[in-house]
């Protein structure tokens, strides 16, 4: 029996590395849209509601920008307002490659969500005991993508709690812990989340180490939850990816930029548009090797059977009459007579014609 061939959802990952900037976010939806992605991913939040003003930067941050500088500085530079969405939802249109972005804050969210009508919404891992947001996220109705770094499986079983009540409860209903939790055990609640969610495994480090990276945990995830997942990679490079979608990840996230050595705090992480372009290449190639869980000869196998396997023939010459001896028969290519398992069945009868040296044997 065969399966359906998996398509893999793949998520070039601009984020932030327009450095504010739409002229370089345009150029990254170009690249991305050249890669063979299938939808490029920006982020949508107002510094003022994301950030408050004494926040630290996180080790990475402050090793790729100006350590003096506060991260409310760093991230109010890198915010795009409403028409620069607009502008980049109609160049993605043009390009033929999906708008996503990810919203920080709920007037980010209600943007995307309802100004836009974006098909889906892909929430960060950073935002997953936000609470509030995820429940705006489900009362928009749209499927959702969520990051699971730095958590535990509790922490996503409570997150899908607050989703499945966003999406199945009344809009009246009063949002409470013990709600979510009834919730996400009810029968609506499991259908709202299979129709509505995917989860995707990510370690939240610039990059990531890749002893830390532990893909199996995509299985303890879908193990878990019963829910499509992914892999939202970190990692330098394009072997963990192309890795993830050969374990099965739905949807690979994987962060891009123009130039590793632009300034601004997710550069150095990200890859060059020529190896986007080649992990996609090699992600689409991994979909096609994945194929079929029949083990039979293919189509393109099947020519080459009889050159590469063996039959019986003659070791020397056999005359009418003769016994077929361990010492006259021998297994050689081609493979177009009799099969070397008859080797034994052969042995001690007599040849009812005559074989010269190298002649396959007829029965």
């Amino acid at each position: 029996m065969g399966t359906q061939r998996k398509h893999t959802y793949i998520i070039a990952e601009a984020g932030v590395n327009h450095n504010g900037s739409l002229k370089m976010a345009k150029e990254l939806v170009e690249a991305a849209a050249n890669a063979g992605a299938d939808a490029v991913k920006f982020q949508t939040f107002k510094a003022e509601k994301l950030v408050s003003r004494n926040a630290p930067k996180a080790g990475y941050q402050t090793m790729t920008t100006d350590a003096a500088e506060s991260q409310f500085d760093m991230i109010r530079k890198l915010e795009l307002d409403e028409e620069a969405h607009r502008v980049l939802i109609e160049h993605c249109h043009v390009k033929g490659i999906q708008f996503l972005s990810t919203p920080f804050d709920f007037d980010s969210l209600e943007m995307l969500a309802r100004t836009f009508d974006l098909p889906r919404l892909k929430l960060p891992s950073g935002e997953i005991t936000n609470a509030p947001l995820l429940l705006r996220a489900a009362r928009t109705g749209k499927p959702v993508i969520l990051s699971t770094g730095m958590s535990t499986l509790g922490e996503v079983e409570a997150a899908l709690g607050v989703l499945a009540f966003g999406y199945a409860a009344r809009k009246d209903a009063a949002p409470s812990p013990a709600a979510f939790r009834e919730a996400y055990g009810s029968a609506a609640g499991q259908e709202a989340l299979e129709r509505n969610m995917v989860l995707l495994h990510c370690t939240t480090e610039y990059p990531a180490p890749f002893d830390e990276v532990n893909l199996r945990a995509m299985d303890t995830l879908q193990d878990a939850f019963g829910l499509p997942v992914g892999f939202s990679d970190h990692t330098t490079g394009v072997a963990v990816p192309i890795a993830a979608a050969a374990r099965g990840a739905m949807v690979i996230e994987k962060h891009f930029t123009l130039g590793r050595d632009l300034p601004g705090p997710d550069h150095k992480a990200s890859l060059e548009p020529g190896e986007l372009t080649e992990m996609v290449k090699a992600i689409r190639q991994v979909e096609l090797a994945l194929g079929s869980r029949l083990k039979a000869p293919t189509m393109s196998e099947s020519k080459n059977m009889s050159v590469a396997r063996k039959s019986l023939v003659a070791a020397e010459p056999i005359r009418t009459g003769d016994f077929f001896t361990g010492k006259n028969v021998a297994v050689k290519r081609p493979g177009n007579g009799m099969s070397p398992f008859l080797y034994w069945d052969v042995l001690g009868k007599r040849a009812s014609m005559n074989f010269e040296r190298d002649e396959v044997i007829l029965p």
